[in-house]
């Protein structure tokens, strides 16, 4: 019989104006491969939802990480903070020997990453990007079928992912950090066009290799983010692909992962649409397939316990550090081709 998975100590690392707490904080707490957490939290602003949400299992709640490192040795350090104030905590969390999950973007400059990463892999320690669409049940369908060679070749991918205009219209939004560039390093591309490219390079098992597209504010709101991103992809296995990344919407979300191959396609609309549909030319009778994981579960929770259980089980995680520089690179050469009218290598 194997040995039992060892309980590993987690560190949520974070501040007042943390993205994703409301989710992460529950997620943790229903994370059984955790035996006990401890709260870095600059001002305590969440000290309360902490206690409330683990209860027995909070070992310590600090003010710093320096003062969190001196009492506490996490396994495991979750980093959701500002951008531009993210690298040097990622830093002392990988020095102190955890292994890090960091709430995108994590930077505001690729140069401010890379050296983190390269830190992560000589310590033998993963550095990832909370990517958590990795998990989602129709993302891993999408990607078996893609796989097993159910839609042939990959010819092309079409990717969109939109939210709302109406955030944009707040003047509180206006005020954040998420709306300045300095501070968040872009906008909707980098925020949540993300998780899409990441998404169309894991399905296909590829990279993007070269990247030409535009970026802008279409609405018009006092913002110096953008609000809009088009981009055009050559893929490593020879495919190419769009993807269109905005605040078009007055709420909630629209999105697509569509995969066209020389055998059929595969399409998922988990926002605005069916869920997960697939066509294959292999089949006697060819035929439109939807599959239906509604009620199987999909977020941050499956998430975290993906990347808790690897840490406890020393196997591979969710996604890797190599995954995580991936796919900010692409944003960031994305950025790079819009201000530079040029097609950029990634």
């Amino acid at each position: 019989m194997a040995a039992p998975a060892r309980k590993i100590l987690a560190a949520l690392v974070t501040h007042a104006a943390g993205p994703h707490l409301s989710a992460y904080i529950p997620a943790l707490a229903e994370t059984t491969d955790i035996e006990s957490l401890v709260l870095c939290d600059e001002g305590g602003t969440n000290a309360a939802a902490a206690k409330k949400a683990w209860g027995a299992r909070l070992a310590g709640v600090y003010a710093s990480p320096a003062e969190m490192l001196k009492n506490a040795k996490p396994d495991l350090a979750l980093v959701t903070m500002e951008a531009a104030l993210a690298p040097p905590v990622i830093r002392s969390m990988l020095d102190a020997g955890a292994h890090v999950l960091a709430e995108k973007p994590a930077c505001v400059r690729m140069a401010d990453f890379e050296p983190l990463a390269a830190k992560a892999q000589s310590r033998g320690r993963h550095l990832m990007l909370a990517l958590a669409n990795r998990v989602d049940p129709y993302v891993l369908e999408m990607k078996r079928l893609v796989q097993s060679g159910q839609i042939g070749k990959v010819y092309s991918v079409e990717l969109t992912i939109v939210a709302d205009q109406t955030r944009l219209t707040r003047p509180a939004y206006h005020q954040t950090w998420i709306a300045q560039k300095a501070r968040a390093g872009g906008g909707h591309l980098i925020w949540l066009g993300i998780h899409w490219l990441d998404l169309a390079m894991y399905v296909t098992n590829s990279t993007v290799q070269e990247i030409a597209g535009f970026k802008g504010n279409v609405g018009g709101q006092p913002i110096d983010t953008e609000d809009s991103a088009v981009a055009a992809m050559r893929f490593s296995n020879g495919a190419f692909g769009t993807i269109n990344s905005g605040y078009y919407l007055d709420r909630s979300y629209h999105s697509m992962l569509k995969i066209w191959g020389s055998a059929g396609w595969v399409e998922m609309r988990k926002h605005g649409g069916p869920g997960l549909e697939w066509y294959s030319t292999k089949e006697a009778a060819p035929r439109v397939h939807a599959v239906n994981k509604e009620k199987e579960p999909a977020g941050y929770t499956p998430f975290v316990q993906a990347v808790a259980r690897a840490i406890a089980n020393n196997e591979p995680p969710p996604l890797t550090t190599v995954d995580s520089v991936r796919a900010l690179r692409t944003v960031f050469a994305a950025y790079q081709a819009a201000d530079t009218k040029r097609t950029v290598a990634v």
